[in-house]
Protein backbone atom coordinates (compact mmCIF):
# COMPACT_ATOMS: atom_id res chain seq x y z
CA UNK A 1 0.00 0.00 0.00
CA UNK A 2 1.51 3.34 -1.32
CA UNK A 3 0.10 6.89 -0.44
CA UNK A 4 0.66 8.98 -3.28
CA UNK A 5 -0.51 12.73 -4.14
CA UNK A 6 -1.54 13.38 -7.88
CA UNK A 7 -1.32 17.18 -9.26
CA UNK A 8 -2.17 18.44 -12.58
CA UNK A 9 -3.70 21.79 -14.24
CA UNK A 10 -5.78 21.45 -17.07
CA UNK A 11 -5.98 23.23 -20.17
CA UNK A 12 -8.45 25.25 -18.67
CA UNK A 13 -5.75 26.67 -15.94
CA UNK A 14 -8.61 27.03 -13.78
CA UNK A 15 -6.45 25.33 -10.66
CA UNK A 16 -4.42 22.87 -9.46
CA UNK A 17 -6.48 19.89 -8.86
CA UNK A 18 -4.58 17.65 -5.88
CA UNK A 19 -5.53 13.69 -4.84
CA UNK A 20 -4.45 12.18 -1.97
CA UNK A 21 -4.89 8.07 -2.56
CA UNK A 22 -3.73 4.58 -1.03
CA UNK A 23 -2.70 2.49 -3.96
CA UNK A 24 -2.44 -1.25 -4.01
CA UNK A 25 -1.87 -4.07 -6.86
CA UNK A 26 0.17 -3.46 -10.11
CA UNK A 27 -2.40 -3.15 -13.29
CA UNK A 28 -5.86 -5.24 -13.37
CA UNK A 29 -5.70 -5.72 -9.92
CA UNK A 30 -5.16 -2.26 -9.00
CA UNK A 31 -7.15 -0.63 -6.18
CA UNK A 32 -7.49 3.03 -5.28
CA UNK A 33 -8.83 4.49 -2.30
CA UNK A 34 -9.24 8.41 -2.23
CA UNK A 35 -8.34 10.00 1.23
CA UNK A 36 -8.67 13.79 0.05
CA UNK A 37 -8.78 15.55 -3.03
CA UNK A 38 -9.55 19.32 -3.78
CA UNK A 39 -8.95 22.13 -6.32
CA UNK A 40 -6.55 25.23 -5.31
CA UNK A 41 -6.39 28.47 -7.01
CA UNK A 42 -3.54 30.26 -8.82
CA UNK A 43 -3.15 33.34 -7.84
CA UNK A 44 -4.93 35.53 -10.79
CA UNK A 45 -1.54 37.11 -12.06
CA UNK A 46 0.20 33.55 -12.29
CA UNK A 47 -2.89 32.42 -13.66
CA UNK A 48 -2.60 35.36 -16.93
CA UNK A 49 0.99 34.92 -17.17
CA UNK A 50 0.30 31.15 -17.94
CA UNK A 51 -3.04 31.88 -20.66
CA UNK A 52 -0.86 34.84 -21.82
CA UNK A 53 2.09 31.99 -22.68
CA UNK A 54 -0.22 29.15 -23.86
CA UNK A 55 -1.76 32.29 -26.29
CA UNK A 56 1.91 32.86 -27.50
CA UNK A 57 3.34 35.99 -25.34
CA UNK A 58 6.69 36.24 -26.04
CA UNK A 59 8.73 35.54 -22.98
CA UNK A 60 12.69 35.51 -22.08
CA UNK A 61 14.52 33.05 -20.71
CA UNK A 62 14.48 34.61 -17.34
CA UNK A 63 10.66 34.82 -17.32
CA UNK A 64 10.14 31.37 -18.19
CA UNK A 65 12.65 29.99 -15.88
CA UNK A 66 10.61 32.40 -12.93
CA UNK A 67 7.35 31.06 -14.22
CA UNK A 68 8.55 27.45 -14.15
CA UNK A 69 9.44 28.16 -10.50
CA UNK A 70 6.60 29.60 -9.57
CA UNK A 71 4.31 27.15 -11.07
CA UNK A 72 6.64 24.41 -9.29
CA UNK A 73 5.90 26.81 -6.11
CA UNK A 74 2.13 26.39 -6.21
CA UNK A 75 2.10 22.80 -7.02
CA UNK A 76 3.86 22.16 -4.07
CA UNK A 77 1.56 23.89 -1.77
CA UNK A 78 -1.01 22.28 -3.64
CA UNK A 79 0.66 18.93 -2.36
CA UNK A 80 1.62 20.04 1.54
CA UNK A 81 -2.12 21.47 1.80
CA UNK A 82 -3.91 17.67 0.42
CA UNK A 83 -1.18 16.32 2.68
CA UNK A 84 -1.86 17.85 5.74
CA UNK A 85 -4.03 15.54 8.50
CA UNK A 86 -2.67 12.49 6.92
CA UNK A 87 0.43 10.56 7.19
CA UNK A 88 2.88 11.57 4.94
CA UNK A 89 2.42 10.74 1.51
CA UNK A 90 5.49 8.18 -0.12
CA UNK A 91 5.34 9.70 -3.31
CA UNK A 92 3.74 12.92 -6.00
CA UNK A 93 2.77 12.50 -9.33
CA UNK A 94 3.01 15.81 -11.08
CA UNK A 95 1.63 16.62 -14.41
CA UNK A 96 2.31 20.16 -14.01
CA UNK A 97 1.02 22.76 -16.43
CA UNK A 98 0.85 22.26 -20.05
CA UNK A 99 1.55 25.64 -22.38
CA UNK A 100 2.55 24.32 -25.44
CA UNK A 101 1.71 20.99 -27.42
CA UNK A 102 3.07 20.35 -31.14
CA UNK A 103 1.92 16.45 -31.98
CA UNK A 104 3.91 14.65 -33.78
CA UNK A 105 3.90 15.25 -37.98
CA UNK A 106 5.17 16.41 -41.45
CA UNK A 107 5.96 20.27 -41.92
CA UNK A 108 7.76 22.32 -44.98
CA UNK A 109 11.02 22.64 -42.78
CA UNK A 110 11.00 19.34 -41.22
CA UNK A 111 9.36 15.90 -42.69
CA UNK A 112 8.37 13.35 -40.12
CA UNK A 113 9.46 15.43 -36.88
CA UNK A 114 9.08 14.11 -33.20
CA UNK A 115 6.39 16.07 -31.24
CA UNK A 116 6.99 18.35 -28.40
CA UNK A 117 4.94 19.07 -25.28
CA UNK A 118 6.09 21.18 -22.38
CA UNK A 119 4.73 21.29 -18.89
CA UNK A 120 5.66 23.45 -16.47
CA UNK A 121 6.44 23.04 -12.64
CA UNK A 122 9.38 21.54 -12.12
CA UNK A 123 9.49 18.05 -10.42
CA UNK A 124 12.97 18.99 -8.80
CA UNK A 125 11.33 21.76 -6.65
CA UNK A 126 8.17 19.95 -5.88
CA UNK A 127 10.31 17.25 -4.16
CA UNK A 128 12.66 20.18 -2.64
CA UNK A 129 9.79 22.17 -1.18
CA UNK A 130 7.95 19.19 0.17
CA UNK A 131 10.17 16.38 0.59
CA UNK A 132 8.55 14.17 -0.92
CA UNK A 133 10.34 12.04 -3.95
CA UNK A 134 8.60 13.39 -7.17
CA UNK A 135 7.61 12.12 -10.23
CA UNK A 136 6.92 14.69 -13.41
CA UNK A 137 7.33 15.33 -17.13
CA UNK A 138 5.07 12.10 -18.15
CA UNK A 139 4.92 12.99 -21.34
CA UNK A 140 8.51 13.07 -23.10
CA UNK A 141 9.22 9.23 -23.17
CA UNK A 142 6.22 8.71 -25.12
CA UNK A 143 7.30 11.16 -27.44
CA UNK A 144 10.60 10.28 -27.84
CA UNK A 145 9.31 7.05 -29.19
CA UNK A 146 7.02 9.01 -31.99
CA UNK A 147 4.14 8.80 -29.96
CA UNK A 148 1.89 11.56 -29.28
CA UNK A 149 2.49 12.32 -25.76
CA UNK A 150 -1.48 12.36 -24.92
CA UNK A 151 -3.70 11.57 -23.46
CA UNK A 152 -1.70 9.21 -21.20
CA UNK A 153 -4.81 8.46 -19.13
CA UNK A 154 -5.96 5.52 -20.90
CA UNK A 155 -4.24 3.06 -19.18
CA UNK A 156 -5.70 3.86 -15.89
CA UNK A 157 -8.70 3.80 -17.30
CA UNK A 158 -8.33 0.19 -18.34
CA UNK A 159 -7.02 -0.76 -14.76
CA UNK A 160 -9.47 1.31 -12.87
CA UNK A 161 -12.89 1.13 -14.93
CA UNK A 162 -13.34 -2.23 -17.08
CA UNK A 163 -16.01 -4.30 -17.19
CA UNK A 164 -16.17 -8.29 -18.14
CA UNK A 165 -19.91 -7.52 -20.11
CA UNK A 166 -19.63 -4.33 -20.97
CA UNK A 167 -17.94 -1.63 -23.39
CA UNK A 168 -17.29 1.62 -22.00
CA UNK A 169 -16.03 4.69 -23.72
CA UNK A 170 -14.64 7.30 -20.52
CA UNK A 171 -14.56 10.54 -21.86
CA UNK A 172 -12.60 13.84 -19.80
CA UNK A 173 -14.25 16.94 -20.46
CA UNK A 174 -11.56 19.49 -19.46
CA UNK A 175 -10.18 22.62 -21.65
CA UNK A 176 -9.39 19.52 -24.20
CA UNK A 177 -11.99 16.55 -24.52
CA UNK A 178 -9.80 12.43 -24.63
CA UNK A 179 -12.02 9.74 -24.90
CA UNK A 180 -10.68 6.25 -23.74
CA UNK A 181 -12.69 3.29 -25.53
CA UNK A 182 -12.37 0.43 -23.13
CA UNK A 183 -14.16 -3.43 -24.18
CA UNK A 184 -15.37 -5.83 -22.27
CA UNK A 185 -12.48 -7.47 -20.95
CA UNK A 186 -14.60 -10.99 -21.04
CA UNK A 187 -14.48 -10.78 -24.94
CA UNK A 188 -11.27 -12.61 -26.97
CA UNK A 189 -8.23 -10.30 -27.31
CA UNK A 190 -9.78 -7.38 -25.67
CA UNK A 191 -6.62 -5.51 -24.73
CA UNK A 192 -5.73 -4.99 -29.05
CA UNK A 193 -9.07 -3.17 -28.96
CA UNK A 194 -8.26 -0.38 -26.69
CA UNK A 195 -8.60 2.76 -27.84
CA UNK A 196 -8.03 6.71 -27.00
CA UNK A 197 -7.16 10.56 -28.27
CA UNK A 198 -8.29 13.94 -28.09
CA UNK A 199 -11.46 14.40 -29.44
CA UNK A 200 -11.00 18.33 -29.51
CA UNK A 201 -12.25 20.87 -27.28
CA UNK A 202 -14.27 20.48 -24.90
CA UNK A 203 -14.55 23.50 -21.71
CA UNK A 204 -11.85 25.61 -23.65
CA UNK A 205 -13.89 27.83 -26.53
CA UNK A 206 -16.60 28.18 -23.60
CA UNK A 207 -14.59 29.54 -21.40
CA UNK A 208 -12.55 31.89 -23.40
CA UNK A 209 -16.36 32.61 -24.58
CA UNK A 210 -17.60 33.73 -20.68
CA UNK A 211 -14.51 36.08 -20.33
CA UNK A 212 -15.05 37.86 -23.52
CA UNK A 213 -18.75 38.27 -22.45
CA UNK A 214 -18.34 39.27 -19.31
CA UNK A 215 -15.66 41.60 -19.63
CA UNK A 216 -13.17 39.04 -17.36
CA UNK A 217 -16.17 39.05 -14.72
CA UNK A 218 -16.95 35.11 -14.89
CA UNK A 219 -14.35 32.88 -15.97
CA UNK A 220 -17.26 29.95 -16.63
CA UNK A 221 -20.50 29.02 -17.47
CA UNK A 222 -21.58 27.36 -14.24
CA UNK A 223 -24.14 24.80 -15.17
CA UNK A 224 -24.01 25.24 -18.43
CA UNK A 225 -27.18 27.95 -16.99
CA UNK A 226 -25.94 30.74 -19.49
CA UNK A 227 -25.89 28.58 -22.47
CA UNK A 228 -29.23 26.70 -21.61
CA UNK A 229 -31.27 29.99 -22.25
CA UNK A 230 -30.17 30.31 -25.80
CA UNK A 231 -30.25 27.57 -29.29
CA UNK A 232 -27.45 26.67 -31.14
CA UNK A 233 -26.81 27.56 -34.36
CA UNK A 234 -27.00 24.23 -36.63
CA UNK A 235 -25.23 25.80 -39.95
CA UNK A 236 -22.52 27.32 -37.70
CA UNK A 237 -21.94 24.26 -36.39
CA UNK A 238 -21.49 22.40 -39.10
CA UNK A 239 -19.47 24.77 -40.15
CA UNK A 240 -17.35 24.62 -37.31
CA UNK A 241 -17.43 20.79 -37.89
CA UNK A 242 -15.37 20.95 -41.07
CA UNK A 243 -12.40 22.19 -39.53
CA UNK A 244 -9.30 19.24 -40.29
CA UNK A 245 -8.86 18.28 -36.83
CA UNK A 246 -12.65 16.36 -36.81
CA UNK A 247 -11.67 14.27 -40.02
CA UNK A 248 -8.18 13.12 -39.09
CA UNK A 249 -8.15 9.73 -37.46
CA UNK A 250 -6.81 8.81 -34.20
CA UNK A 251 -3.61 8.55 -32.45
CA UNK A 252 -4.11 12.76 -32.14
CA UNK A 253 -3.55 14.87 -29.80
CA UNK A 254 -4.25 18.86 -29.62
CA UNK A 255 -4.42 21.75 -27.32
CA UNK A 256 -4.77 25.70 -26.68
CA UNK A 257 -2.52 25.64 -29.72
CA UNK A 258 -5.14 24.71 -31.75
CA UNK A 259 -8.46 25.46 -30.11
CA UNK A 260 -7.56 28.68 -28.34
CA UNK A 261 -8.16 32.13 -27.99
CA UNK A 262 -7.20 33.02 -32.14
CA UNK A 263 -9.57 29.96 -32.69
CA UNK A 264 -12.30 31.60 -30.71
CA UNK A 265 -12.16 34.89 -32.56
CA UNK A 266 -12.47 33.05 -35.63
CA UNK A 267 -15.76 31.47 -34.26
CA UNK A 268 -16.58 34.94 -33.14
CA UNK A 269 -16.32 36.43 -36.78
CA UNK A 270 -17.78 33.42 -38.42
CA UNK A 271 -21.18 33.78 -35.94
CA UNK A 272 -21.57 37.18 -36.94
CA UNK A 273 -24.04 37.24 -39.71
CA UNK A 274 -25.98 34.84 -37.99
CA UNK A 275 -27.54 37.96 -35.36
CA UNK A 276 -26.92 35.30 -32.32
CA UNK A 277 -27.61 36.45 -28.75
CA UNK A 278 -24.47 35.68 -26.17
CA UNK A 279 -25.92 32.58 -24.87
CA UNK A 280 -26.84 32.01 -28.40
CA UNK A 281 -23.31 31.95 -28.99
CA UNK A 282 -22.20 30.10 -25.72
CA UNK A 283 -25.53 27.24 -26.62
CA UNK A 284 -23.50 26.76 -30.63
CA UNK A 285 -20.22 26.52 -29.07
CA UNK A 286 -21.52 23.69 -26.03
CA UNK A 287 -23.05 22.00 -29.37
CA UNK A 288 -19.48 21.89 -31.13
CA UNK A 289 -18.35 20.71 -28.18
CA UNK A 290 -20.99 18.04 -27.05
CA UNK A 291 -21.44 16.97 -31.66
CA UNK A 292 -17.51 16.55 -31.83
CA UNK A 293 -17.74 14.20 -28.87
CA UNK A 294 -20.87 11.96 -30.34
CA UNK A 295 -19.16 12.40 -34.04
CA UNK A 296 -15.60 11.13 -33.10
CA UNK A 297 -17.17 8.28 -31.21
CA UNK A 298 -19.68 7.10 -33.90
CA UNK A 299 -17.07 7.83 -36.71
CA UNK A 300 -13.30 6.39 -35.15
CA UNK A 301 -14.33 3.19 -32.64
CA UNK A 302 -15.15 -0.11 -34.24
CA UNK A 303 -18.24 -0.91 -31.89
CA UNK A 304 -20.88 2.02 -29.32
CA UNK A 305 -20.32 1.71 -26.25
CA UNK A 306 -22.82 0.04 -23.85
CA UNK A 307 -22.35 3.61 -21.60
CA UNK A 308 -20.19 6.49 -22.02
CA UNK A 309 -18.70 7.83 -18.82
CA UNK A 310 -17.82 11.38 -18.14
CA UNK A 311 -15.56 12.98 -15.86
CA UNK A 312 -13.53 16.63 -15.63
CA UNK A 313 -15.02 19.64 -15.29
CA UNK A 314 -17.19 19.69 -18.19
CA UNK A 315 -19.28 16.68 -16.55
CA UNK A 316 -20.48 19.18 -14.23
CA UNK A 317 -21.92 21.56 -17.05
CA UNK A 318 -25.51 19.98 -17.21
CA UNK A 319 -26.55 21.26 -20.56
CA UNK A 320 -23.60 20.30 -22.22
CA UNK A 321 -24.39 17.15 -20.62
CA UNK A 322 -27.44 16.61 -21.98
CA UNK A 323 -26.86 18.16 -25.43
CA UNK A 324 -24.35 15.06 -25.61
CA UNK A 325 -26.75 12.31 -24.00
CA UNK A 326 -29.43 13.22 -26.88
CA UNK A 327 -26.62 12.90 -29.23
CA UNK A 328 -25.66 9.64 -28.09
CA UNK A 329 -29.39 8.07 -27.42
CA UNK A 330 -29.79 5.25 -26.99
CA UNK A 331 -26.00 5.20 -25.09
CA UNK A 332 -26.38 6.28 -21.64
CA UNK A 333 -24.27 9.53 -20.51
CA UNK A 334 -23.20 9.17 -16.83
CA UNK A 335 -20.20 9.93 -14.70
CA UNK A 336 -17.51 8.14 -13.63
CA UNK A 337 -18.84 8.88 -9.91
CA UNK A 338 -21.77 6.35 -11.16
CA UNK A 339 -19.36 3.63 -11.12
CA UNK A 340 -17.23 4.96 -7.68
CA UNK A 341 -14.62 6.48 -9.18
CA UNK A 342 -14.57 10.66 -8.77
CA UNK A 343 -15.52 12.53 -11.82
CA UNK A 344 -13.86 15.73 -10.14
CA UNK A 345 -10.26 14.30 -9.35
CA UNK A 346 -10.16 11.46 -12.16
CA UNK A 347 -7.02 12.80 -13.81
CA UNK A 348 -5.16 13.90 -10.65
CA UNK A 349 -5.71 10.36 -9.28
CA UNK A 350 -4.07 9.05 -12.55
CA UNK A 351 -1.10 10.90 -12.04
CA UNK A 352 -0.86 9.48 -8.90
CA UNK A 353 -1.45 6.13 -10.21
CA UNK A 354 1.57 6.81 -13.13
CA UNK A 355 3.66 8.01 -10.57
CA UNK A 356 2.84 4.72 -8.56
CA UNK A 357 4.04 2.81 -11.94
CA UNK A 358 7.31 4.64 -12.74
CA UNK A 359 8.22 3.80 -9.11
CA UNK A 360 7.37 0.40 -9.94
CA UNK A 361 9.13 -0.13 -13.06
CA UNK A 362 5.64 -0.82 -15.06
CA UNK A 363 5.38 1.05 -18.35
CA UNK A 364 2.34 3.80 -18.28
CA UNK A 365 1.70 4.75 -22.19
CA UNK A 366 -0.65 2.60 -24.51
CA UNK A 367 1.33 2.53 -28.10
CA UNK A 368 -2.15 1.58 -29.83
CA UNK A 369 -3.30 4.52 -28.09
CA UNK A 370 -0.62 7.33 -28.32
CA UNK A 371 1.12 6.13 -31.20
CA UNK A 372 4.71 5.26 -29.60
CA UNK A 373 6.55 2.66 -30.73
CA UNK A 374 6.49 0.50 -27.63
CA UNK A 375 5.39 1.04 -24.28
CA UNK A 376 7.66 2.79 -22.00
CA UNK A 377 8.24 3.94 -18.20
CA UNK A 378 6.55 7.17 -18.02
CA UNK A 379 8.46 9.95 -15.97
CA UNK A 380 11.55 11.48 -14.64
CA UNK A 381 12.24 10.97 -10.49
CA UNK A 382 13.23 13.70 -8.30
CA UNK A 383 14.66 12.59 -5.25
CA UNK A 384 13.67 14.68 -1.98
CA UNK A 385 17.22 15.09 0.22
CA UNK A 386 17.41 15.07 3.93
CA UNK A 387 17.91 18.55 4.55
CA UNK A 388 21.36 19.06 7.16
Amino acid sequence: MTKVIGLISGTSVDGIDAALAEITGTELDLKVELLAASTFSYPAQLRSRILDVCAGAAVTMAELAELDDAIAEEFARAAIAINTGHPQAELIGSHGQTVYHRPPGNTASRPARLGYSLQLGRGAVIAELTGIPTVSNFRAADIALGGQGAPLVPKVDVCLLSQPTECRCVQNIGGIGNVTFIPATGTPDWERGVRGWDTGPGNVLLDIAVQHLTGGAQTYDKDGAMAATGSPCAPLVEQWLQHPFFQQPPPKSTGRELFGVEYFHRCLAEAEGYSLSPADLLASLAELTAATIARELRTFLPVQPDRVLLCGGGSRNLYLKSRLQAMMEPVPVLKTDDVGLSADFKEAIAFAVLAYWRQLGIPGNLPLVTGARQAALLGDIHLAWEKQ
